[in-house]
């Protein structure tokens, strides 16, 4: 079980990663970045979208993706070992 899961949650810090660069950078609907940016959008939005409807509003600024970064860090760690991703 452990060396399922330990790659896998790596792997999705990674997708989560590359989500925030994609939310500062504008990619255009005619670009080949877009399918990407749709897969990635795709995959962390059901982990993100009911951690932010817990939280309060912050303005512009979305703290959903700091806390699901730092639980499955946290996560990550615990199982897979100290030091985590990281």
């Amino acid at each position: 079980m452990k060396t399922v899961l330990c790659p896998l949650l790596s792997i999705y810090l990674i997708v989560l990663i590359v989500r925030a660069v994609f939310s500062w950078i504008p990619v255009s609907g005619s670009s080949g970045w877009n399918s990407v940016r749709s897969v990635v959008y795709s995959l962390t939005e059901p982990v993100l979208a009911p951690v932010r409807q817990l939280m309060p509003r912050t303005g512009f600024i979305d703290l959903s993706f700091l806390v699901v970064f730092i639980i499955i860090e946290v996560v990550h760690g615990a199982i897979c070992g100290a030091g985590g991703f990281f």
